[in-house]
């Protein structure tokens, strides 16, 4: 683009690259999280992410709308104070002129972009200007947006609302969009205490009405003709599962039920002890290091606990952000067997025991777990779980899950295949989802729900030495065997990785690796 003439030509062009790199109107962005914000939020959102080019961004944006704008480019060759809100300026000018609300919206852009830390009455108008827009765009966006994002924005919007009453508590030399990102976080640090304050207290109530139900049934009077061994003490840390008389045991409409199963029956089964969770926070942030939030989420409810029972918890993300994978990563993390269960395909009837009149017949699939774990608390990865189906000619898994998530009877589980009741009160319950309408409210109530994030191009150089690590696993190969990615490698993933899935990612590193190997010189 060429300078215009006479008063202009003084004044460099808006660069090319800045078009190129610059996202113009967001459109061509790959990113949903965004797609649907006010164009303010959108960079407040940039911001809060570090991501580049911001300024950028802004400069393409306005030159398509109003190309070889002089105070454009004047502000694209200084990018100070003055020459952004000499800008600011002439776009709401022109806003007014050709009433067009997207050029008064880009105007609070460049302002929210340029402007310093507020300090004293210089800028106090631009900046409460900016923070009107901001406040008013937060509440038409926390009416439909994801409870994550909102969560960002608030304490942005909020952050920079609190700016003038703070500079003495901010850093000199930072502009007002990254000391309000700043602020902001430490204002909601009091509400994350409490809320983890909160899933403390709860997990603690958990915890001794647990404790209250195992006295209960330990004193409870045997029902006739059940094994004596229940009125037997049980090891600490210990639990049994199955209780059934010598003759159930010798029934032959369950014989062959019953082949894979006696180890199990009678029996007090371990519960895996709580490891050291600082070190499986630690393994579980080499792995996802963009989900920090969800890792703490699921670990603050074995706090304070000796044995391992995670209240049910629901990971919801869109496709490819790696909810599965982290759900089964947690349990293999923690020690405990992992039983994974696609709910596209499951069924009540499967799910919860197909009764003994049928030839199918077998036991619940919770209790399977323990079988097949031989311990007492298994983890059961329910894997898409808002993709299960809605017919209910063979019972849906939705109300089958109802019993066994509630701790008053999944103590008491009546298994329609052994026809007695089953303790599985240890057993712990993660679930994925893309999506939460589907769920019926019952179902959603009985979970602890958390967003899982999708990772970004920040979180490159984090999550490549995992995915090489796990790549590693796959192939049988020691870590070391795989050197890291090169300047050139890590540039080609760079350039066809804009982060979202992490399938994306691994199919990207796999294909670099196997051309590394094929391109290896042979002997």
């Amino acid at each position: 683009m060429s300078a215009t003439e006479d008063d202009e030509a003084d004044l460099p062009a808006v660069a090319e690259d800045a078009i190129s790199t610059g996202a113009a109107a967001d459109s061509g962005e790959d990113n949903e999280r965004r797609k649907s914000l006010p164009r303010l939020l959108r960079y407040a959102m940039l911001i809060i992410e570090n991501a580049l080019y911001i300024e950028k961004r802004l400069i393409a944006e306005i030159n398509e709308l109003c190309p070889q704008l002089p105070e454009n480019a004047a502000w694209s060759a200084i990018q100070e104070p003055d020459t952004g809100l000499a800008l600011a300026a002439e776009l709401d000018r022109r806003a007014a002129v050709q009433s067009d609300p997207n050029l008064r919206s880009l105007a609070d852009c460049v302002r929210l972009v340029c402007l310093p830390t507020p300090r004293g009455a210089l800028y106090f108008d631009e900046h409460r200007r900016v923070g009107k827009a901001l406040v008013h765009a937060f509440h038409v966006t926390s009416r439909h947006a994801e409870q994550q994002l909102c969560c960002h924005l608030e304490r942005f919007t909020f952050g920079w609302a609190a700016l003038p009453a703070c500079t003495d508590l901010l850093p000199r030399g930072a502009s007002a969009a990254l000391n309000a990102a700043s602020l902001g976080s430490r204002i909601a640090e009091q509400r994350i205490t409490a809320v983890k304050a909160a899933i403390w207290r709860e997990a603690k109530k958990d915890e001794e009405r647990r404790r209250k139900l195992e006295a209960e049934e330990r004193t409870a009077v045997p029902p006739q003709g059940q094994v004596s061994a229940e009125t037997e003490s049980i090891p600490d840390n210990h639990v049994v599962v199955a209780r059934l008389s010598s003759e159930e045991m010798n029934n032959p409409k369950i014989k062959d039920i019953l082949v894979p199963l006696k180890r199990v029956i009678n029996t007090p089964l371990p519960l895996v002890e709580v490891p050291c969770l600082h070190e499986v926070r630690n393994a579980l942030l080499f792995e996802f290091p963009y989900a920090v939030e969800a890792i703490d989420f699921a670990l603050a409810a074995l706090v304070g606990r000796m044995t391992i029972r995670l209240r049910p918890l629901l990971l919801v993300g869109d496709p490819g952000g790696g909810k599965s994978r982290f759900a089964r990563r947690l349990g293999e993390t923690l020690g405990i067997f992992v039983w994974r269960e696609d709910a596209s395909r499951a069924d009540g009837a499967v799910f919860g025991g197909t009764a003994r009149r049928w030839y199918s017949a077998e036991p619940c699939h919770a209790f399977l777990a323990i079988a097949q774990g031989n311990v007492g608390n298994p983890l059961i990865l329910i894997d898409e779980i808002d993709k299960a189906p809605t017919r209910s000619d063979y019972g849906r898994l939705w109300d089958c899950l109802l019993g066994l998530l509630e701790p008053e009877t999944n103590v008491r589980y009546p298994d329609p295949a052994l026809l007695t009741n089953l303790d599985l009160s240890q057993v712990s319950y993660v679930a994925t989802a893309n999506n939460l309408d589907p769920l019926p409210s019952p179902v959603r109530d009985r979970f602890r729900v958390i967003t899982f994030p999708k990772p970004t191009t920040e979180d490159l150089d984090a999550l490549l030495p995992a995915v090489i690590a796990d790549l590693a696993r796959e192939r049988g190969l020691d870590q070391s065997w795989i050197s890291p990615l090169d300047g050139i490698e890590h540039a080609a993933v760079a350039q066809h990785w804009h982060g979202g899935s992490v399938r994306r990612l691994r199919r990207i590193v796999e294909a670099i690796l196997r051309e590394r190997d094929l391109s290896a010189p042979r002997n």
